[in-house]
């Protein structure tokens, strides 16, 4: 499963369109209450997460990455996707310096959705 947070519906509706369209289950986190009952319930390979939602994006960047690898749970590893617009660079660094495991402007991603979501669907695979 690829969790995803977006800023606004356009974004979201591209992220669930794409992995919809590659068979891929995703499911979308709107805030950390919903990514924690997520992360206990689903097989979750990856985040996704919108630079735009500033706050909320680095503190799932930070809950996910601060219990990332196998723990006393046997829990793999979730990759953290985080993206935004290439002029915000001081938000794409500190993703970056947060744990992110890939850092990508909004084109960028845009450009390749369907290419990293198959990408991080296959993460701990």
């Amino acid at each position: 499963m690829i969790l995803y947070l977006a800023a606004d519906l356009i974004w979201a509706s591209k992220i669930k369109a794409t992995a919809d369209a590659l068979g891929l289950a995703c499911r979308p986190v709107r805030n950390m209450e919903m990514l924690e009952a997520r992360l206990a319930d689903c097989d979750v390979k990856a985040l996704v997460v919108d630079l735009d939602v500033a706050e909320m994006a680095m503190e799932m960047v930070g809950r996910v990455k601060g219990q990332s690898g196998k723990g006393a749970e046997g829990r793999r590893e979730v990759r953290v996707l985080a993206f935004g617009p290439h002029v915000a660079r001081d938000a794409l660094a500190a993703a970056q310096q947060a744990g992110a495991d890939e850092v990508m402007t909004r084109g960028g991603f845009d450009h390749n959705m369907d290419q990293v979501l198959l990408r991080l669907a296959g993460a701990g695979a």
